[in-house]
């Protein structure tokens, strides 16, 4: 019994050694605690967008009901999606002056709760050619009307601009079919996604 004793320390102390000599086990250290920063701030993050949610849905509670506004928690971070028709004019990029109230009770919790937070706008459409009302195609639509919020949330609503940016994806991202009416509607969209941090670095990157 003795001698097994004395034999298993020995196999600990060369393993020990082992592992010294080598660096093993400042290296798995550092990397948990990287890695346990890393989950913190990450649930940190998760954190605000559940309280951005919440108070968002209780903001643009009517807006939500009238199926005007959805309020989601997706995998590249919460996102705002207003119908194109609550914010702009069929074939326009000027944002309605009934509008400007919904996107204030948005710019007040990107000031406060999600401050720190990165904030994407993209503007979508359905898959309508464009005809009479002067843009090339559904690119530039949906690049201005993107670019119009994000114009009034810096200049009117003083949001950091260094926070911001905007994309047209015009009508090749539909959530919707485009065989209806109802489809072309949803289709029809600004999204407002406010980026966790760990998103945004990685795109930076």
């Amino acid at each position: 019994m003795h001698k097994h004793f004395l034999k298993f320390l020995s196999m600990c102390l060369v393993v020990t050694i082992i592992m010294a000599l080598s660096g093993c086990t400042l290296i798995f250290q550092k990397g948990r605690r990287s890695d346990v920063e890393k989950i913190s701030q990450l649930k940190s993050q998760l954190s605000d967008l559940e309280r951005a949610k919440a108070e968002l849905e209780t903001r643009l509670k009517s807006e939500i009901d009238d199926k005007e506004v959805k309020v989601d928690m997706l995998d590249r971070g919460l996102v705002i999606t207003f119908v194109s028709e609550v914010l702009f004019s069929s074939g326009k990029a000027d944002l309605r002056p009934e509008s400007l109230s919904k996107l204030q009770k948005v710019a007040s919790v990107l000031k406060t709760t999600v401050s720190d937070l990165n904030v994407g706008i993209e503007g979508h459409t359905d898959n309508v050619p464009i005809k009479v009302s002067g843009w090339k195609s559904n690119w530039e639509l949906s690049t201005a009307r993107a670019l119009s919020v994000l114009h009034h949330l810096e200049d009117k609503e003083g949001i950091d601009p260094t926070r911001l940016s905007a994309t047209g994806y015009g009508e090749f991202r539909p959530v919707a079919s485009n065989a209806t009416n109802e489809g072309k509607q949803k289709n029809r969209r600004v999204e407002i996604v406010i980026l966790p941090k760990t998103m945004a670095q990685g795109r930076e990157e």
